[in-house]
């Protein structure tokens, strides 16, 4: 008991003041300089990433990044971080040495975690988890083993390793469950995690309902800012959320209108998707699609957050008519009659719109599933089924 109590005073957690981790800065820099936009100073980034590098002693991946980036291999800057991290390596060692000699298990377990997070700081994944795993070993806590969970989940990140975030989301879990792991802090966290780990392998239902729960109770603030928060919400939950709970949980959302002014574009499209105004949808469209591109994490998804936010603005002006014709659909979306039926073509035989369209008169004609017809189809097939059931058993019975 008194150990738990020693972990809950001595681990920091997050606050709202704190920086993003390192580790995940550069993550996001080094996409940058991968993917540079209209406006990017490329040559003064690269040598921003390149000093970062160098002054962490990233010495596993300063070669491929010379490579990547097309920078020149400078052997003496490599020899010297090589020379570097060994007298470090060194130190740290020592100093596990002695704490093992002279002093206690609380002191050997802190030498160790030096060691890991030294490691972690070069981004050398394979030397880091097995520092990590050792000072685990020697880890009493819960507490302090759950942090360290937390920062092989940042390792994990930033080489772009999801499947292996999920693998620790799950062993976190497992850790949240046991005597003396019900931490609410720690357990909201976990959620922002998770989320951004849904997010990044296109589960945007899924990362939608943790980051909801987590709009009130974020302290992850070592993974992004709030702002960087509710903008991953936005743009998961609009494409995920229907227009009643879009409008409740993110466009009246306190948290929510906290921010929502310094993330482009996203307050004027999820209120002009709410409001049925498509005009103001169409031009606050290609902003948030742009950011989304410009993100580390959603750039993948780029083309699909295009086509899903577009069938679903298509999908909820049409439910509103029998029939409408193309002109009229045409001007509410401030698009051309030609581009309209492309893309409304496309999407009917991808059978994403119940839609007819007749082009001799320039009409869209809605063919939207009847409830009660497909309702009653399903009572007649379930009742045939039912009566051959009988039959087959009546068959037994007279045997």
């Amino acid at each position: 008991m008194g150990e738990e109590q020693m972990e809950v005073e001595e681990t920091t957690l997050p606050e709202e003041n704190q920086e993003v981790d390192a580790s995940i800065q550069l993550c996001h820099k080094i996409f940058a300089l991968s993917n540079p936009s209209q406006g990017t100073d490329v040559s003064a980034l690269g040598d921003e990433v390149k000093q970062i590098v160098l002054d962490r002693g990233m010495e596993t991946l300063y070669p491929s990044y010379c490579e990547k980036f097309g920078w020149m291999l400078d052997e003496n800057a490599l020899r010297s971080m090589k020379t570097a991290n060994a007298a470090k390596l060194a130190e740290l060692d020592a100093k596990i040495k002695d704490a093992e000699e002279n002093l206690g298990d609380v002191e050997v377990r802190d030498a160790m975690l030096l060691k890991a997070e030294f490691f972690a700081g070069m981004a050398d994944r394979e030397r880091a988890l097995a520092a990590f795993e050792a000072c685990e070993q020697k880890t009493v806590a819960i507490g302090q083993k759950m942090e360290m969970v937390f920062s092989v989940m940042r390792l994990h990140i930033f080489h772009d390793d999801w499947a292996a975030v999920k693998a620790q989301v799950a062993k976190l879990k497992a850790f949240l469950e046991q005597p003396g792991g019900a931490d609410w802090e720690r357990k909201n966290r976990l959620k922002v995690y998770e989320g951004v780990a849904r997010m990044a392998c296109r589960d945007f239902e899924g990362a939608t309902g943790l980051f909801l729960e987590s709009l009130s109770t974020f302290t992850t603030y070592e993974l992004m800012s709030y702002a960087d928060f509710v903008h991953y919400a936005c743009v998961c939950g609009v494409i995920t959320l229907k227009r009643v709970d879009l409008k409740e949980k993110l466009i009246d959302s306190p948290e929510v209108l906290s921010v929502i002014d310094e993330i482009p574009g996203v307050g004027a499209l999820i209120n002009a998707l709410h409001e049925c105004r498509y005009e103001a949808f169409m031009r606050a469209f290609p902003v948030v699609s742009d950011g989304v591109f410009k993100n580390a994490w959603l750039t993948n998804h780029h083309r699909y957050f295009l086509r899903e936010a577009r069938v679903l603005a298509y999908q909820q002006y049409l439910q509103s008519y029998k029939s409408v014709t193309t002109a009229n659909m045409a001007v509410a979306f401030a698009v051309s009659e030609a581009f309209l039926d492309a893309e409304l073509s496309n999407f009917i035989v991808e059978g994403r719109l119940n839609v007819k369209i007749d082009k001799v008169n320039g009409v869209l004609v809605t063919n939207r599933p009847d409830a009660k017809n497909a309702l009653y189809q399903s009572y007649i097939k379930e009742g045939d089924n039912l009566l051959n059931r009988i039959q087959k058993l009546s068959r037994v019975v007279d045997l």
